[in-house]
This record gives structure tokens, C-alpha cells and sequence, in this order.
């Protein structure tokens, strides 16, 4: 299952490379088409009430059923009461913001609504009563807002694949219009609507402006141009609110370009007056925003030394039109870069980097500012919808002499630093509607008994959030370190540990955040990336790339124990016992365990032991496995989309599965905590990929239908939490600034895996065909003939049909099915198989069944299979020399490899497969050991080995058309591949 609010029961998994990104609104090619269809039956609806006057809704009392945007009021988004969920994850809240997006004022009269962006998501806020409704529908980064003149309508755009435009009605919350691949080409930079609302424009990151009037059943838009790319990267349009006709939109350089609609509009036109230093003798500046002005056919342009150009219509000598634009004034407003300007009623509004908000008559003479108010740079200024009152009776005065009341609406305003005020203009009081982290947020972390979360980020700033009533705790800033990377409340929920990217550790206070001079450590001057709490609080462990430093409330000690960067950190307590125990995972695939009791001595951490537990795979993430069974495990992820249970005492791998596949692989999981809500006997995980959260029922077992998982952050997840009653799952983005919190639904969940089927049902879904496919009927054919093969073939006695084969036949089995396992992955399945009820009767499990089988391949077989390009790959790392184009590999050298390095093979092994390559030994019989010279030719594929000559040559083409004899070469040759590339 994936998406946004919606889950899927895709139970083949796809190739990474091929897997749709899915959100709330659209989740892959069925669904896309769906939503298609859904907007344009919303169309006709939709297009009724844009037409009414001002943009309130017409009804038609004929009409058998009336569409909720129609009905809709300004009070529909009201918080509702509790409904049943129908999905595993919903979107609950969302903590942050995009500050490059600009915010805008809704409603500011009954009640306080704003518009925000933040990572894939449209945020409406409203403050009156501390509610968000969040808009879900991209699976991209939003890159640009804007809203009707009446706020009725608010559009939404993102950057990346398969980019929407989407068109929202503010007073339902639904969607009424989705422009599907109107821009391939990479994403909208800027978006503006008609004053009347009917025609959207947008321009794309690759330049071209497209206007659509999207309350027409037209997949097209109206008008299409490309832009001169000389005139600089154009990321600011807007309509003329007089004439929807000609449009205006500038870049950073000294280039403001106006479009023209022409009458029969399918025709866009435009220019671009030429602006220069010299053209005043005076330094302009770069264009920061334009703006038509009200008497509809001059424009304005802030700059960023303080100026304002004045455009106006002057007579053309030397082009076909009777009149141009030109730049004909160069107004010196102020000493300091405007970074906004906008017009309201009859006054232009400017917003500076002193966070200053200056109100200027049509003759550019200064009527009032703000400049108390102690903010960052301003990114954005919205004036509310609602018009002042006539009386003016408390409004404050000008600055003008005569003192008049200085009569405006009232006005939201955003900063740099992803801070939104709210400025009452009757009282001049103003109102911190935001405050919210301004640097990438890597860090967050759940209070193991109490309903808190608390992040922090590169800006210094660590919050603590009550999030189930969405206020803020406390709150505190370090000036000195700033980036918080990583943060971790003890098993207690006494402590707060902080980590640093400078290489410190903070121990705070839980509830005051405050942290005393001893329990602050710095060892280290690389980045904390991790760092945990031992179940009994007495120790604190940190990982830094390779190093592992231990603290139990003073420097224990630190170990070197891998030689790449440490993919997690666990504690854990050791059988029968309260003892903690510390084990490391890191990229150069090893499990290194601590000798904890025994590193006594400062600066001594000792090492238990240091296993390597992959072959190909490199692990990403490991927890310790609930009470499912007898055995105590210790469960680890992989990039290979796998999910291994080994042993905690033996380390012995008991059990390969394969993990979510959700176009990455899993990069963290955590165990839900117990939940007197549900039975107690189940057991839930929730984990995240590269942009995905999801959650899983447990036991774990290669069903797909019983995991969930929903796009978050499209940009990357760097960290995840678990509430303590596992009612929510927080993730932080990262580079987006924010943390978005997940409302978990078991019942969905659960309701979702049963429709999945039952038994074998799922599993059948994974093979190609399914239960009635050629891969099904060739497995009972090879089952059945291994029967045969342990009887005898030649054997003329009665037959014994059985149901189950000997364990030992596995391996036959598998590579018969194109599927060639290392030595290592054959003994795994092996053990596999052969414990799997030792705990429980003492005795070893010696044969398999059919159904047992088809689970153990589903598990251990490449997720995505191998593609034609590994397949290049690995010849190229084998072939360190090219003749005539293609790859060749020294004879010496491969030999050597193949017995020394990985799985050695022995000179009999070697010997068998080359005659049997070449087709002297077609039944795969071993040969007598001695030179020996043939040639072999088979589907463009070429062997040409010869004991007496020192170069053997390698010659592959038609990768498409392999014959089954070079099959096993190839999966020994590529298996063996990985583990040459690891080492080197």
C-alpha cells in the first residue's frame, strides 16, 4: 500500500526505478486516470459556482444531488468530530513551513485563517481555534502558491515528476480542478490568477508561460510562449488587475517582461524593455517583485538597494506598436533592499530586510511604516479580504502633517526566519501566528509516558510540542553549537540528550530544558548521528561515523569498530538477565556487540564480538523483535529490500523475508509500543525509506498486504518517532523544515491485509502468473521430479508421492527456477527451514512442503530479479582492459578470483563449470583434472579458454538472449562480483 491518506494492495512489487510516487489524491497510473475522470464530473459544478458574483456559490435546486463545494461555507472547515478511519496513516498534523513560499490571509474577521506551504502539502491554519486543514494531493515539493482576489480559490504547484497544478476551493477543502503534465519540463516557478478567478497562469521552470482557463473541460491551455532565456530566470508574475489581458512577471536581473493576450486568446505576446544602470546614470539594483498599478497602465519595480522603477506607455518610434513600456522614473524609496511589494486600496506596501512595512499615496509620498515590531527580512505581506469599517474612530495617525487617520486592513505578514505575525491595523498590535525552524530539521524524538514531542534543528532551536492539544511547551536556543542533529529522551522520560553536529552532547532537563556543566561532553569532533539511552538509563551511547563513544554520565571510552559510517546504535538487555548490552551496525556490514561490564578503564571500550552478516546487501537499520516466539531476535534491514531475524546469542541468521518495496529500501524501523487500545497479542512496527513512512503487522513474513506505506517527505525522511501510546508516528524532513505527525489506524491496517487474502493467497500474487502461472506449474514439475531424483530415476520399484521433498533438494530446486543463491544464502535457507521448530519441540526440521517452499523463494530471491544493466555491470568490474570495446579479463587474474576471493571455489568446481559451459559436460559431471582446450559458441556468447596461454578473453554480447547453460556462470560470476567490489 502507498500514498497520501490512501493505501494500495499492489501485491507485486515493482522495481524502484518504476514505482509510482503516490499521494492522498493520486496513487499510480489506475488511480491517476480515476482522479481524471472524478475532476472533470466536478467540472461543470465547479465552473457554476467560480461564476457566481464574488465568488459565492450558486446552488440549482433542480439538481437531484448539490456538490459540496457549492454548499460549502466559509465555516465548513470548522473542526469535525471524530470519524472512523479508513486508512493505516493519516495526515494529522504538520509542524513547519516552507519559508520561500509566501503566506496568505484567508479570513480575518469571524475567524483567523492563513495559507502556508510546507514540503508536499498546503497548510490551512487556523489560529481562532488552533486547527489545520491540510491540503494532500502532491507528491512533490510545492513550489508555488496563490489565491483568488475573494480567497475562495487557492492553486497549488509543485517541481518534480509527474507535476500537478491543483486549484482548491478554500471553504470545502476539496480539490475542483487538477491540470495533469501541463509542465513536463520540470515544475512551475510562479502562479497567478485573474482578478475575476477564470484564468490561471503559471510559469514553468523551463521558461514558457501557459494560461488555462480552468473552469473549461480543456486538458490545453489557452496561449503557450517560450521565453527569451537572456532575459534571466522569470520567478514572479502576476495578471493586470484591470486588464486580464497582459500579464507582467521579472527576474533578479534588470529584465521585466510584459505579456499580451490578443483578442482571439491563442495568441501570447510579449516584451521585455531593456533596464540598465546607465539608463538613469544610477546603480538600479536587482528586481525583487513587480506590480501593476492601480490606475491600470503603469507598473512598479522594487529593487534591491532601496529603489522603485516606474514603468509607463510611452509612443514607439522605430517598432508596429503605437505605444511601449518603458522604464521612465527611478524612485530612491529607502537606503534598504525591498524584498516585497504589493498594493492595497489606494497605497503601495513595501517590505525590506529590516523587517520593515512602509505605506506610500499614488505619488510616492510616505503616509506610515511599522518599525517596532523587531522582525527578520519579510518575505511576503497578505492584506485581509475584509474592508476596513467607515468610521475610523481608533486607528492610529499617519506621519503625514495633517495627522489623518490612517484607515487600512488589517495584514499577515512572513519572514525569513519562518516567522508569521498578524498585524491588527486598527490597534497596530501585532500577533506571532508562527515561529517555526528556519534550518533543515533532522532531530525528533517522543517523551516514552507523556503525549510531548520535541525537535530541533541547524538552527539551534529545540522545541518541545504537546501534540495532542498543539501547543508549545518550552523551548530553547543554543547560540554556540546551533546544529542539532540528533535527540533522544531516556527510558524514564527524566532526560533529554542532545547531539551536535560540532561533535557535542547536551544532557537537558526533560521538563525545563536546562542542562548543568557536567553533564555536557565533547569528545568528539565529528557529527553525533546517533544516539541512545540504555533501558535503565545508567548509560548513554553516541555513534560518530565509524566511532562509537560510550558516556555512563562521564566519558566511558570509544571504539574504531567499523571501517564505514554506522547505520544505527541499539541497546538492549541480555536473556534472563538486566544487564544492558550495546550493539553497532554499520555500512561495512558488520554487527559489532560491546563489552560493556568489562570497560571499566577510561577511554577503553572493549569489543564482544564482530560479525559479518551480509554478503551483498549492506544493512541500513536494525530492533530488537518482540516476544513471538520463544527465540529472542534481533531484526535488521537491508538495501536489497530484505529483512533478516538473526539470533541475539548466536547471531546465527534465522530467517530472510523480504521487507516493504516501496521504491527504497527501509532506512529506520522502531517497534510500537504496547497499546491497551488493541490486543495485546499483536504487534505492530512502523519504519521509513528514502521518502515513505509506514507501518507493518508483525510477524514479519513476505505477505505485502500487510504494510502500509505513504509518501511524507519528498525530499528525504531523516528521522522518525513513535508515540508512546502509539497512537502517532512523527517524521522529521530535513532539508524541508518540518515534521509532520501521522495518526495510526490498526484497524485499517489490519482490515486492509485481510482483503490482501489469506494463507497462500498473498504469496501466489508474487509469483509471475500467479496460482495459475507457468513459474506455479514448474515448481510443482520440479517438486515432484526431486521426489523422483531422491528415489531413483532408474528405480523400478513403486513409487512414494509425497507431499514434502528432502531439505537438501533445496538448492536444486532453486537454481532450476533461475534463481542462484550464494553458498552462504543456500546455508540461511537451510537453517531456516531446520530450526524453524526447534525452539518448540527440540527437534530439527528435515523436509518441505510445497507452501513452505514457495514462502522461502518469494523470500530469498532478488525483490526486482536482475536486470540486464547489473548484468553490464558486473562484467565491468571484472573486465579491467577493453578490446575492441568490450570488456577482457585477464586469465590469471579471474582465476584467482574465483578461487580466492569471496566463496573460493576448488579446482573440480572450476573445471565443471567451464566444460560444462562449452558443452562438453552436458549433465554437469566432473571432469578429470588437467589441461584441457575447447572452444564454445552459443547465442553470440563466447568462451575461448586455453590452459597454455597466458590471456583468456571474454567476449559477451545479446545480454537478452543468454543460454540456460551460461546461467549459473553468470549468477556465481556476479555474486562473487559483489563481494570483489566490497572489498576493493
Amino acid at each position: 500500500m502507498s500514498g497520501v491518506g490512501t493505501e494500495s494492495n499492489d501485491p507485486l512489487p515493482s522495481p524502484p526505478e518504476e514505482q509510482q510516487a503516490t499521494t492522498g489524491l493520486d496513487m499510480g497510473e489506475e488511480d491517476l486516470h480515476q482522479r481524471k475522470e472524478e475532476d472533470s464530473k466536478g467540472e461543470g459544478e465547479m465552473s457554476d459556482c467560480v461564476s457566481g458574483q464574488n465568488g459565492e456559490p450558486k446552488t440549482d435546486d433542480q439538481s437531484p444531488t448539490v456538490s459540496q463545494v457549492c454548499t460549502a461555507t466559509k465555516m465548513t472547515l470548522l473542526p469535525k468530530s471524530p470519524h472512523v478511519k479508513t486508512h493505516a496513516l493519516t495526515l494529522e498534523w504538520a509542524f513547519g513551513m516552507n519559508r520561500a513560499l509566501p503566506v496568505f490571509s484567508l479570513q480575518d474577521q469571524d475567524q483567523l485563517v492563513i495559507l502556508y506551504g510546507g514540503t508536499n502539502v498546503a497548510v490551512m491554519y487556523d489560529q481562532t481555534s488552533n486547527s489545520q486543514h491540510v491540503l494532500q494531493g502532491h507528491s512533490s515539493p510545492i513550489s508555488c502558491l496563490c489565491v483568488s482576489e475573494d480567497r475562495r480559490w487557492l492553486v497549488t504547484a509543485d517541481r518534480g515528476q509527474e507535476s500537478l497544478v491543483i486549484i482548491w476551493d478554500s471553504f470545502s477543502g476539496i480539490p475542483v480542478q487538477t491540470l495533469f503534465d501541463s509542465h513536463p519540463e520540470g515544475g512551475v516557478a510562479a502562479l497567478a490568477l485573474s482578478k475575476d478567478s477564470k484564468y490561471l497562469d503559471f510559469l514553468i521552470c523551463s521558461q514558457r508561460v501557459c494560461i488555462w482557463d480552468w473552469t473549461n473541460e480543456t486538458e490545453d491551455p489557452l496561449c503557450v510562449t517560450d521565453l527569451n532565456p537572456e532575459y534571466g530566470f522569470q520567478n514572479h508574475i502576476i495578471f493586470n488587475p484591470n486588464d486580464i489581458t497582459q500579464l507582467l512577471s521579472n527576474s533578479e536581473s534588470q529584465y521585466m517582461i510584459v505579456s499580451y493576450i490578443f483578442q482571439d486568446k491563442q495568441h501570447l505576446d510579449y516584451i521585455a524593455p531593456e533596464l540598465l544602470d546607465k539608463t538613469f546614470n544610477k546603480v538600479v539594483g536587482m528586481l525583487s517583485q513587480s506590480v501593476f498599478h492601480w490606475r491600470g497602465l503603469q507598473a512598479l519595480s522594487a529593487t534591491s538597494v532601496g529603489n522603485l522603477v516606474l514603468w509607463d506607455m510611452v509612443r514607439a518610434s522605430s517598432t508596429s506598436r503605437p505605444l511601449v513600456r518603458r522604464a521612465i522614473k527611478l524612485i530612491p524609496l529607502q537606503k534598504d533592499s525591498i524584498t516585497v511589494l504589493t498594493l492595497t486600496d489606494s497605497f503601495i506596501v513595501t517590505g525590506d530586510t529590516l523587517g520593515h512595512v512602509k505605506f506610500y499615496d499614488e505619488n510616492f509620498k510616505l503616509i506610515s511604516w511599522y518599525s517596532e515590531f523587531n522582525l527578520d527580512p519579510i518575505t511576503s505581506i497578505s492584506f485581509s479580504k475584509e474592508v476596513p469599517p467607515n468610521r475610523s474612530q481608533g486607528y492610529l495617525e499617519d506621519c503625514t502633517l495633517e495627522a489623518k487617520m490612517f484607515v487600512i486592513r488589517n495584514f499577515v505578514l512572513s519572514t525569513v526566519n519562518s516567522t508569521v505575525v498578524h498585524v491588527n491595523a486598527q490597534c497596530g498590535v501585532l500577533q506571532t501566528l508562527l515561529r517555526e525552524h528556519c534550518e533543515a530539521l533532522h532531530a525528533v524524538a517522543c517523551h516514552p509516558q507523556q503525549p510531548v514531542v520535541a525537535m530541533g534543528s541547524h538552527s539551534g532551536i529545540l522545541k518541545v510540542w504537546d501534540y495532542e492539544r498543539k501547543v508549545s511547551i518550552c523551548s530553547r536556543v543554543f547560540e554556540k553549537e546551533r546544529h542539532i542533529q540528533c535527540i533522544a529522551y531516556d527510558p524514564q522520560g527524566f532526560y533529554l540528550a542532545v547531539g551536535f553536529a560540532s561533535g557535542s552532547v547536551h544532557v537537558l532537563d526533560a521538563c525545563t530544558l536546562l542542562s548543568e556543566a557536567e553533564e555536557r561532553f565533547n569528545f568528539s569532533q565529528d557529527c553525533i548521528t546517533h544516539i541512545t539511552f540504555s533501558p535503565d538509563s545508567l548509560y548513554l551511547a553516541t555513534a560518530v561515523s565509524r566511532h562509537t563513544i560510550m558516556q555512563r554520565w562521564k566519558y566511558l571510552g570509544r571504539h574504531h569498530s567499523h571501517y564505514k559510517p554506522i547505520r544505527d546504535l541499539l541497546f538492549g538487555v541480555y536473556l534472563d538477565s538486566t544487564q544492558p548490552r550495546l550493539l553497532s551496525l554499520g555500512m561495512d556490514r558488520r554487527l559489532v556487540e560491546y563489552d560493556l561490564q568489562n570497560s571499566k578503564v577510561k577511554d577503553e571500550l572493549l569489543i564482544l564480538s564482530s560479525e559479518r552478516i551480509e554478503q551483498s546487501a549492506v544493512p541500513t537499520c536494525m530492533a530488537w523483535y518482540p516476544p513471538l516466539t520463544t527465540e529472542d531476535f534481533l531484526l535488521t534491514a537491508s538495501d536489497l529490500y530484505k529483512m533478516k531475524l538473526f539470533n541475539s546469542t548466536t547471531k546465527m541468521c534465522r530467517k530472510t523475508l523480504l521487507g516493504p518495496t516501496y521504491g527504497s529500501p527501509v532506512e529506520k524501523m522502531a517497534m510500537l509500543p504496547f497499546s491497551k487500545d488493541h490486543d495485546p497479542s499483536a504487534h505492530y512496527m512502523a519504519y521509513i525509506t528514502k521518502d515513505k513512512v509506514g507501518v507493518q503487522i508483525l510477524p514479519i513474513d513476505g505477505n505485502p498486504h500487510k504494510s502500509s506505506a505513504l509518501i511524507c517527505h519528498p525530499t528525504g525522511v531523516s528521522d522518525m518517532a513513535c508515540s508512546y501510546d502509539s497512537r502517532y508516528v512523527f517524521t522529521a524532513g530535513g532539508s524541508d523544515c518540518t515534521v509532520l505527525s501521522w495518526e495510526i489506524s490498526l484497524n485499517a491496517l489490519e482490515a486492509a491485509a485481510s482483503l490482501g487474502g489469506k494463507e497462500l493467497i498473498p504469496f501466489y500474487s508474487l509469483l509471475d502468473g500467479g496460482r495459475d502461472g507457468e513459474l506455479f506449474r514448474e515448481m510443482e514439475d520440479f517438486f515432484y521430479y526431486c521426489q523422483l531424483r531422491n528415489q531413483g530415476i532408474d528405480s523400478m520399484e513403486m513409487r512414494q508421492v509425497s507431499t514434502r521433498i528432502p531439505l537438501g533438494e533445496v538448492p536444486f530446486v532453486m537454481r532450476a527456477l533461475g534463481f542462484f543463491p550464494t553458498e552462504q544464502e543456500l546455508e540461511d535457507m537451510q537453517n531456516e527451514v531446520k530450526f524453524s521448530r526447534y525452539a518448540e519441540s527440540g527437534r530439527y526440521v528435515t523436509n518441505i512442503d510445497l507452501e513452505e517452499f514457495i514462502k522461502l523463494y518469494v523470500n530469498h530471491r532478488p525483490a526486482f530479479g536482475i536486470s540486464r544493466k547489473e548484468l553490464l555491470h558486473t562484467f565491468q568490474v571484472l573486465g579491467d582492459s577493453y578490446v575492441m570495446g568490450e570488456p577482457v579479463v585477464n586469465k590469471i587474474e579471474l582465476l584467482e578470483l574465483l578461487q580466492d576471493r569471496g566463496e573460493h571455489m576448488t579446482e573440480n568446481e572450476l573445471a565443471e563449470c567451464f566444460t560444462t559451459l562449452v558443452g562438453l559436460n552436458p549433465e554437469g559431471g566432473g571432469p578429470d583434472l588437467g589441461a584441457f582446450e575447447c572452444d564454445g559458441m552459443y547465442h553470440h556468447v563466447q568462451f575461448k579458454v586455453v590452459s597454455t596461454n597466458p590471456k583468456m578473453r571474454l567476449k559477451l554480447h545479446g545480454f537478452d538472449i543468454l543460454p540456460l547453460k551460461l546461467c549459473v556462470c553468470v549468477g556465481q560470476m556476479q555474486k562473487m562480483c559483489w563481494r570483489v567490489r566490497s572489498q576493493r
